[in-house]
């Protein structure tokens, strides 16, 4: 009998490469991702919060338009909060009522004479730094943690319950194509909260402004932007497919992704809180030092302003009686002292914030921002944040064709 070839045909088509493969798990689990009601509610809700800074950069440039910064930098050092702005008027206020810029101040005290549009262009700078620093920090930080926490549980953990690996590793899928499709997905969201919002508050600031040559005093602030929110995406990427590949339940990697946020909260809290009480009592006993000056009272690590999740938000009694008046109105003015510290404006050292993903990354973004500066501040945050993505890395890549090997 005649012998038939009952093999596989050879493929004669042009293969793709990797990227496509990448693309196709990508599209795949945005599609069914975007199927979920809530999720499209929490990203719409993402947005929101823009146009509550929208309003601070249209007051800000409303003023220098006008020429009444300097009636505001005259308010806000008088303690008085800036109208109209809401909440946010006190990162306005807080950062017109600082010091000058070095390099005016310095220009001025060698006899020179200072150059009004150079101060408004370096003041522009710090005020839309803080306030595009402040947006990412508090409202997109937190919804970019409750969506992460909504999508990744069921990224891999879905794939482990369906033996859906008998799929992708049979054809030829590498663990590492794998997990780039995967991180991109969320990759994707988090440049729908985090990224355009913010490249969008900055380019209506420059459309409000009274040119457009503004831009080109800011040009690096998107980049800082983008590296900011690069940096929030991933380690916190990593670890919430980290823990979706753990478990066949996606409930359980759910959990123990929010555990994790609300135990690191908490044990921050606590230890910032213990710290600052300890700090103002032994003020009032006299065992601290009395600083006169409060810039320097806040950089002192360890000082009453340390955490701004305390219910302590006041000069304590044995400090408020060595600040001038001025400076203690402005002081008992910053009611708000968490958006202070998401701001750069507390810039009292968080010697616990390596324990919290939350304020690790608001460091590292503060540092990005330029509003950070001091290694003893930045370094701790950075190496946890850098290890707990080492960690996640690690145990992607174990777990993810752990099947095909057992």
């Amino acid at each position: 009998m005649p012998l038939h070839d009952v093999g596989y045909r050879a493929w004669t088509g042009r293969r793709l490469g990797s990227a496509a493969t990448v693309a196709v798990i990508a599209w795949t689990g945005i599609k069914l991702a975007w199927t979920s009601r809530w999720l499209r509610r929490l990203v719409f809700f993402a947005w929101s919060p823009a146009l509550v800074f929208a309003t601070s950069f249209f007051a800000f440039e409303q003023a220098i338009d006008e020429g009444r910064l300097a009636n505001m930098r005259e308010a806000a050092r008088a303690g008085r909060n800036l109208d109209g702005v809401g909440m946010l008027g006190t990162v306005l206020a807080d950062t017109l009522s600082g010091q000058r810029p070095a390099a005016i101040a310095g220009r001025a005290a060698r006899g020179g004479k200072a150059d009004p549009q150079a101060e408004i262009a370096v003041t522009r700078r710090i005020v839309w730094s803080r306030l595009l620093l402040a947006f990412m920090r508090v409202p997109q930080a937190v919804l970019l943690a409750v969506v992460i926490g909504l999508v990744a549980p069921t990224l891999v953990s879905r794939d482990l319950r369906a033996k859906a690996w008998l799929v992708y590793f049979t054809r030829p899928v590498g663990r590492l194509e794998y997990l780039l499709g995967k991180a991109t997905i969320l990759a994707a969201l988090v440049s729908a909260i985090t990224v355009l919002p913010a490249l969008i508050l900055w380019f209506l600031g420059v459309l409000v402004s009274p040119s457009v040559w503004v831009a080109v005093d800011t040009w690096d602030l998107p980049l800082k932007a983008v590296a900011a929110s690069l940096a929030l995406a991933v380690p916190t990427v990593l670890l919430a497919l980290a823990y979706s590949s753990l478990t066949a339940e996606s409930r359980i990697a759910s959990f123990a992704w929010f555990a994790t946020w609300a135990a690191c909260w908490i044990a921050h809290s606590s230890l910032a809180t213990a710290d600052a009480i300890a700090a103002v009592r032994a003020a009032d006993a006299g065992a601290a030092p009395v600083v006169a000056d409060r810039e320097r009272l806040e950089r002192r690590p360890g000082s009453w302003g340390e955490d701004p999740f305390a219910d302590i938000d006041e000069t304590p009694p044995a400090t408020a009686r060595q600040l001038p008046d001025a400076q203690v109105a402005v002081g008992a003015s910053r009611r708000f002292r968490w958006l202070a510290k998401a701001a750069g404006i507390d810039t009292s050292i968080d010697r616990w914030a390596w324990l919290s993903p939350y304020h690790a990354l608001g460091v590292v973004q503060a540092w990005i921002f330029g509003m950070e500066t001091r290694p003893q501040a930045v370094l701790p945050s950075l190496v946890s944040l850098v290890v707990i993505s080492a960690v996640s890395i690690a145990v992607l890549l174990n777990r993810i064709d752990a099947p095909t090997r057992a």
